[in-house]
């Protein structure tokens, strides 16, 4: 499998994937080879369809996991293998509109001041105050922060794209205080190492673990909450409180990076202050009519 691992890899880079992208694409070809424990350019069409049957009726694969499952092995059976089978044109996707879980100010707090992680408590605090996705803010970088402007820059972003997010100056202090702890030249979240030593030198970023088990520990040991709870959820509660304080929604966008306004009209449908409007619209009219 490692030529066809690196070919694959290859295609995937000359097609401009981003890395994250390349990542979930690998494993899911992986998962395949595995299952049949065959090297995937011996696994026949029926076989990748007996596959995916398994994988959506026997496994019940959650929708967002199997339309990865399609994508990454779609991708290697059609441009790296160059297999010309009638099911990767079958293949589909359910694609299921749920609304983003958000957390209110106080969990928010609550959840901040539970983490005993310095540096994961100020990297969630980041995400949360600017908006950020767990991969943008692990790989930011010093020079990224401008304190003077009141500005981060997130460099290539979900698309191959920068932006410019508001830093609110209570964060930019945490930023500081954080910093000082190792002072990495490149890294604001460099790795730390077994024994944290390893910060002040390190060539590379936290891992997104690090971060993932430390809020999942917390949250589990937090009777009041209840809702599931991920590093993306503080973006999603960053978009709704903004929409909340009746920042454009125009601007979220623009900080969120999103590129259509459709991927942010979604906060519109949770926020409490149009909801609460609404009910009351309707609770006088209601009245009107029954009594």
């Amino acid at each position: 499998m490692s030529n066809l691992r690196e070919r694959m890899l290859h295609d995937m880079q000359l097609h401009g994937y981003a890395n994250r992208t390349q990542e979930v694409y690998l494993w899911s070809v992986k998962k395949l080879q595995q299952h049949f424990q065959l090297s995937p350019d011996q696994i026949s069409e029926d076989q990748l369809r007996e596959y995916f049957i398994y994988r959506k009726n026997i496994s019940q694969w959650a929708p967002g996991t199997m339309r990865i499952a399609y994508a990454g092995i779609k991708f290697f059976y059609t441009f790296t293998l160059k297999r010309d089978w009638t099911i990767l044109k079958l293949i589909r996707a359910k694609n299921e509109k749920r609304l983003p879980t958000v957390l209110s100010i106080h969990e928010v707090r609550s959840i901040l001041e539970a983490i005993k992680s310095p540096a994961c408590r100020t990297c969630l605090i980041l995400i949360y105050s600017c908006g950020l996705r767990l991969n943008e803010a692990l790989t930011l970088q010093v020079s990224d922060v401008d304190g003077q402007r009141k500005l981060i820059h997130v460099r290539l972003g979900k698309g191959g794209k920068d932006r410019y997010v508001p830093l609110p100056d209570s964060t930019l202090e945490v930023l500081r205080d954080y910093y000082k702890t190792h002072r990495n030249k490149k890294y604001l979240f460099p790795t730390a190492g077994q024994s944290g030593k390893k910060r002040p030198t390190s060539r590379t970023c936290m891992a997104p673990q690090s971060v993932q088990g430390a809020l999942k520990a917390t949250t589990k040991d937090l009777p009041t909450i209840t809702k599931k709870v991920t590093p993306h959820t503080f973006r999603h509660s960053y978009a709704t409180h903004l929409l909340e304080a009746g920042v454009n929604i125009r601007l979220v966008q623009e900080y969120l990076g999103h590129s259509s306004l459709a991927s942010t009209m979604v906060y519109a449908h949770i926020t409490k202050v149009g909801h609460h409007d609404a009910c009351g619209k309707i609770n006088r009219l209601i009245k009107g009519v029954v009594k």
